[in-house]
């Protein structure tokens, strides 16, 4: 049997990683700044993380949630305390996709309605209902499209006004990332999510934010859309949750009541998966890796702001779209190929994508500004 082969491959085996640093198969190694699509929140291998997990490993690995887990009551609790959302509630599923298909049910379920708004440049998954509200005609096919799915354009307040005049009675959600991160690290303005906010409450839409790329720190905040004081209803999380262990969550407001059955999972919120997410927010608050992130991004920004090529920087925190004057995909196999740095790029052929781990040093994000200005000044 082969592969089913859907992912272009480069021609590189890590492995062995850690920190910042993978090894390939020949012994050649590599900064990664990239973290498998801002999965890798604390580094490669934590000692912290490596050590809850394979201590774990001698106890207990998995059972349903037919029986209490402690460690999910344990998770839920701190992430409540880091985030400042101790009086939300939380379901643990398995990835980004799985939690924005059950905020958007449960979204449904609340209010009784079946229609969804989302965004132009959206990303949300490649599930169901998660891939009927991204923003890409080659993933989404046949059997998932349906009218019931509204697209309006990124930042027009001026369209979003008017998709809500007719058919804001229809609405059950509107879906919105904190940072749009395959887009391009397309940001939202305060006055897009908070003229949203107003609708969705105006209209009893349920107002979910998808914060599976953005959150966990990587913007400098702990969800991107807190920087702008928005309260949202449901909050999707998962990519840096669990540094590389699979796991996803759904952050959801008290006013929305539970029932037996109403959500469910086999796999999610194991214990594994939930030692893995403490471990994670052990790490994010006793090495303050928030402000590290706010930090290290702001210096990457100043000392590269100035190189050749370069249109635009967006940011936030270790959240970066640079946008060239070309295709960045020259710009990144030299960096891969020639620097040994991964990074990242968008649907947006211009915009090179850089998610360094949140823990990254000085000294790192140097190797990476002096081959980039290497590569940009022999273009």
């Amino acid at each position: 049997m082969n592969l089913f082969n859907v992912y272009p491959l480069f021609n590189i085996n890590p492995v062995k990683a850690q920190g910042s640093f993978l090894w390939d198969d020949k012994g050649e190694k590599y900064l990664d700044f990239y973290g498998g699509h801002a999965v890798i929140s604390i580094g490669h291998n934590h000692p912290h993380y490596q050590a809850q997990l394979k201590n774990q490993l001698d106890k207990i690995s998995f059972y349903s949630n037919s029986v209490q887990n402690e460690l999910q009551t344990e998770l839920a609790g701190k992430l409540g305390k880091l985030s400042g959302l101790e009086e939300y509630n939380l379901f643990l599923c398995n990835s980004g996709a799985e939690a924005n298909e059950n905020a958007l049910k449960l979204a449904s379920f609340h209010n009784g309605k079946n229609k969804v708004l989302y965004f132009s440049g959206s990303f949300h998954g490649r599930t169901s209902a998660a891939v009927s509200v991204t923003d890409n005609p080659k993933i989404v096919a046949p059997v998932n499209y349906d009218e019931r799915f509204v697209k309006s354009e990124w930042n027009n307040i001026e369209q979003l006004e008017e998709v809500f005049e007719k058919q804001g009675n229809e609405l059950s959600s509107v879906i919105i990332e904190g940072i749009q991160g395959v887009g391009g690290i397309m940001i939202p303005t305060v006055e897009f999510l908070t003229k949203i906010k107003e609708l969705c409450e105006k209209y009893d839409a349920v107002l979910i934010l998808d914060e599976v790329q953005s959150g966990y720190g990587r913007s400098g905040y702990f969800f991107a859309h807190q920087e702008f004081g928005i309260e949202a209803d449901i909050i999707t999380t998962a990519k840096g949750m669990g540094n590389g262990f699979p796991i996803g969550g759904v952050l959801i407001h008290p006013k929305f009541q539970a029932s037996y059955g109403l959500l469910g999972t086999t796999f999610g919120g194991n214990h594994l998966a939930c030692v893995a997410a403490i471990a994670v927010l052990d790490v994010m608050k006793d090495e303050n890796i928030i402000e590290n992130a706010q930090k290290m991004g702001e210096y990457i920004e100043n000392e590269i702001k100035d190189f050749p090529h370069i249109k635009t920087i967006r940011r936030k925190g270790l959240m970066i779209g640079i946008e060239l004057d070309r295709d960045c995909s020259e710009v990144r196999n030299s960096l891969l190929y020639h620097h040994h740095i991964f990074t990242g790029n968008s649907n947006d052929k211009a915009v090179l994508r850089i998610l360094p781990a949140l823990n990254i040093k000085k000294e790192e994000t140097d190797l990476f500004i002096n081959a980039l200005k290497e590569v940009l000044e022999n273009i």
